[in-house]
């Protein structure tokens, strides 16, 4: 641009981002927008197009899909999380910037690098779609995912009701733990008369039990039950692996009171086992290495009559549009998840948008009459509505069956916003099964990455003694492998950040020094007992993100190092030496650990949270937690201020649906 305001403007951008407030690439994106049309904005217009552009680049890191223009314009510095001074340097810079939404839209709506949604389309890198702008890709994702989530919420089939009632009175035999509806119940029925069905709840609440029930319906009411193509998946191979066996777990059970009452009539466990595996959905549509395409899509849909996604809430925009788009008409999506947890670390909150009125059901009349002679369940009249047509798809489940003591309170606590409660639930367990540290220094930390509490077993010492003590006395060599990693994944500790004393880089490097002091390892690049984390897809090794593994001797080689990952129960592994992306993972970040339960989990919390520390991360350390939980921050002031921080992503799906 032949602007002399523009140039000093991306130089000062280029500062910003070498002083942590923004990322390079949003500097990097401003200056190639401005490139390309060079005269043809005006010159006192320019300026606002860099500073759209940054902010717009920045936001996306932090996981929104496009930027609320009205936000923008009246508050850019809380949009941004600034400080008021910090944006009027920008202003000192930019000049005058629009100060209404209706300027800001006029003003984007004339830049030729900016589609205006709805007029001819010349493939610019930016779109304003009424009040939101985008960045191109994400629009596009975003428009594919409401589309298609509405036409499937639109599209209903009427299922045989008498024989779904036969069959839901005899899953569903006692009335729910709680009182109150059986909302497992409604779930399975509401999942059978449509193409998409969402089923939220908490930890504890039942949404596998939910999808074995739904799943054995399932085989019940099909014609040809042997020719029922059902896919299971999730985002990270160990949320694959955990969602396999609990449904194995589950089914097995149901099959006992399916035998019971129909004999082999229905064989369930040799129908279920014809399923597979649960994959991650990288490997189920096709992952392509070197490209963000995949081998399943519309012109090559997935083979599949029915698809359960589990961990929904850790599925990123565009994976969603790649999922609806490989997924043919004609197929049933079910998606399970936890609407309050974290949302996914790319562009998006899918899942919390789309059942983000889930607790108040919203049902219209036409469902609650189907429900009633579906499942003969009556939903409360409190629970009616016209929320539209997905909600008439979704079910929360609102009984935890696993957190009705101290640690469900807690994580109740937060989900609500009320740190008094929180703070309360710390000091009326008389069990300890909370605690929590304040004020502590990273030392306390360390004591429990050794040994964890009085009262609450853990730490990695257990572990790495195992590891001492070698294979000696066990069945077989997996078999002490399965021993070694399941005393790991008892205990672990979650960060909020990943820099600095209290974050991931810090903690993990501290962590390996106290053990190695206290003679439990030996530190060096690749080391026996050192747990690591896989950051990125390895098609070649067949680990992906996500994956955690140990590194012990190979039997074969002792001098040889492999890093042993368990896929159920079963034990498979690399060659450590052929694992190129992978990091410590002693501590590990909230975000790493949906999908996982340990016994006891250790929260920890920076001097200063931030923006990105909300109730949602805390919400979701806490329900990390099977049996104990430990809260370790410098800080009261730093967990007050996050449960009372709620993150809302900006984005335009819920309108879409709606």
């Amino acid at each position: 641009m032949h602007n002399p305001t523009v140039e000093p403007l991306l130089a000062f951008f280029d500062g910003v981002a070498d002083a942590g407030l923004v990322r390079r690439l949003g500097a990097a994106f401003a200056r190639f927008v401005a490139s390309l049309a060079q005269g043809e904005v005006q010159a006192a217009e320019a300026p606002a197009l860099v500073v759209a552009c940054v902010v717009l680049s920045e936001l996306e890191g932090r996981g929104h899909s496009c930027v609320m223009l009205a936000e923008l314009a009246h508050a850019p510095s809380q949009l941004m999380g600034w400080t008021d001074e910090q944006w009027q340097a920008v202003l000192a810079v930019s000049g005058p910037l629009p100060d209404t939404l209706e300027e800001w839209c006029a003003l984007l709506a004339r830049a030729p690098q900016v589609w205006s949604a709805g007029v001819a389309d010349t493939h610019q890198p930016l779109v304003l779609d009424g009040e939101r702008l985008y960045l191109r890709r994400y629009w596009r994702d975003e428009t594919a995912v409401g589309m298609a989530i509405a036409a499937r919420a639109f599209d209903t089939v009427a299922p045989p009701l008498p024989q779904v009632r036969q069959w839901l009175d005899l899953l569903f035999d006692r009335p729910p733990e709680g009182g109150g509806p059986d909302w497992q119940k409604v779930a399975c029925a509401i999942a059978l008369r449509g193409k998409v069905a969402i089923i939220t709840g908490g930890p504890g609440t039942g949404k596998t039990y939910t999808v074995a029930s739904l799943l054995t319906l399932l085989f019940a009411v099909s014609p040809q039950p042997e020719q029922l193509r059902i896919a299971l998946a999730a985002p990270t191979g160990k949320a694959a692996a955990r969602l396999k066996q609990s449904i194995d777990q589950a089914l097995a059970g149901l099959a006992k009171k399916v035998g019971a009452a129909v004999g082999n009539g229905l064989p369930l466990m040799t129908l279920a086992q014809r399923m597979g595996a649960a994959r991650t959905l990288h490997s189920l549509l096709g992952a392509r290495p070197g490209t963000r395409a995949f081998a399943h899509h519309a012109g090559n849909a997935l083979d599949v009559d029915v698809l359960i996604v589990d961990e929904a809430s850790m599925v990123h925009l565009e994976m969603m549009a790649s999922v609806l788009d490989a997924l043919p008409p004609t197929a049933i999506l079910i998606l399970l998840g936890d609407k309050d947890q974290l949302a996914s670390v790319e562009a998006g909150a899918v899942l919390g948008d789309l059942c983000h009125d889930a607790q108040a059901g919203g049902y219209d009349a036409a469902t609650i009459a189907y429900a009633q002679a579906a499942s003969g369940v009556a939903i409360p009249a409190g629970f009616a509505g016209n929320a539209g047509a997905l909600a008439q798809q979704t079910v929360m489940l609102r009984h935890s069956h696993r957190f009705g003591g101290p640690i469900g309170e807690l994580a109740l606590a937060v989900n609500d916003g009320r740190p008094d409660l929180a703070k309360a639930c710390f000091a009326n367990d008389g069990e300890n099964k909370v605690a929590w540290r304040v004020p502590a220094q990273p030392e306390e930390v360390l004591r429990l990455a050794l040994a964890g509490r009085t009262g609450a077993p853990g730490g990695y010492r257990p572990y790495l003694e195992l590891v001492k003590a070698g294979s000696e006395g066990h069945d077989s060599h997996d078999d002490w492998v399965r021993t070694v990693l399941h005393s790991f994944e008892a205990f672990r500790i979650l960060c909020a950040v990943r820099d600095g004393e209290w974050g991931v880089a810090g903690l993990n490097t501290a962590i390996e020094l106290r053990l190695e002091r206290e003679g439990l390892l030996r530190r060096a690049e690749w080391y026996v007992g050192r747990p690591v984390m896989v950051t990125r897809n390895d098609y070649g090794t067949g680990v992906f993100n996500g994956d955690i593994g140990l590194t012990l001797p190979d039997p074969a080689r002792p001098a040889s190092l492999r890093v042993y990952f368990l896929e159920g129960e079963k034990v498979r592994s690399v060659l450590a030496t052929r694992l190129r992306q992978v990091e410590t993972a002693f501590a590990m970040t909230v975000h790493k650990s949906q999908g996982s339960e340990f016994r006891h989990t250790v929260l920890v919390l920076p001097q200063e949270g931030g923006a990105m520390l909300a109730r949602e991360l805390v919400y979701t350390g806490i329900t990390r937690a099977r049996d104990f939980f430990t809260l370790v921050s410098p800080t009261q002031a730093v967990l007050f201020d996050a449960v009372l921080r709620r993150t809302q992503r900006a984005s335009g799906l819920r309108g879409l649906i709606s």
